[in-house]
């Protein structure tokens, strides 16, 4: 058996409770997938991309929803290795993918942007629709999973002051009919670590000068605080996400929605 049926097996087989079950409830549960996409998913070339396009090939093959994919890869300015390296990993994985390149890196460099990973994923989600859209694709698929979705969450609580979360799926406002899913909204990153462990896999880190040089950053506090507060209840990761659901309005001081402040005096 190749190598890359055995790693296709793996997830399945060994990683169904802990990945596959998970991304199939996320999948039916936000209803993701609908008979006639065409979905674009996303590389990187790290390990949550890559699994992603191996799980969507999986229920593509042996889902009862008839949907097309593209594997897409944006090049924001890349060193040749790095690319090679993804090249690479994605032949040894059976992911044929579609490349194009941006000159992301070279503007966030000239720009010196305050914020530049979220200038970057700006510019990143604008480029992926665009490329997407023109190959006739309805949907984007990013591999943001659980803990990502978590640590945002609390970003926005404890940095931004408001209670905001990583939606499952998202319209575009600015590319008419498209949309973004995240079909791993319920995987864990420890568990994509194990699968790539189990399976003696590696994959490229950040290709991104910037980031390599952050030493820490708030993302990297955040894990750290749910790492502690998991110690202390194993529940507590899982509890934050339940949250996003569960919003009391009878017990929130305001809220917004779209262009509209609501607050709770104007009822009292």
């Amino acid at each position: 058996m190749e190598q890359y049926r055995k790693i296709e097996k793996s997830i399945i087989k060994k990683f169904r409770k802990q990945i596959w079950r998970p991304f199939i409830n996320a999948i039916n549960d936000y209803q993701l997938i609908k008979p006639n996409d065409k979905i674009a998913v996303c590389i990187s070339g790290g390990k949550d991309s890559m699994l992603l396009a191996k799980c969507m090939q999986e229920l593509k093959r042996h889902g009862q929803i008839s949907f097309e994919l593209i594997f897409l890869l944006m090049d924001p300015g890349y060193d040749q290795k790095d690319i090679n390296i993804i090249k690479t990993k994605a032949t040894e994985l059976n992911i044929p993918l579609t490349i194009f390149k941006t000159d992301i890196f070279k503007v966030l460099t000239l720009k010196k942007h305050k914020s530049p990973c979220y200038l970057c994923a700006r510019m990143r989600r604008g480029h992926l629709y665009n490329k997407a859209q023109e190959l006739g694709c309805n949907k984007i698929a990013l591999a943001h999973h659980f803990n990502d979705v978590i640590e945002t969450t609390l970003l926005n609580i404890l940095y931004n002051g408001q209670f905001e979360t990583m939606m499952p799926k998202l319209k575009s406002e600015h590319f008419q009919g498209m949309e973004l899913i995240r079909p791993f909204y319920y995987v864990k990153e420890l568990d994509i670590i194990n699968w790539t462990h189990y399976n003696n896999l590696q994959f490229m880190e950040c290709g991104c000068e910037v980031t390599k040089k952050q030493i820490s950053n708030k993302r990297q506090m955040i894990k750290q605080l749910i790492k502690e507060l998991t110690t202390e209840n194993k529940n507590a990761d899982i509890n934050i996400l339940h949250a996003s659901e569960n919003v009391n309005l009878n017990a929130i001081i305001g809220y917004h929605q779209d262009k509209e402040t609501h607050h709770f005096l104007d009822n009292y």
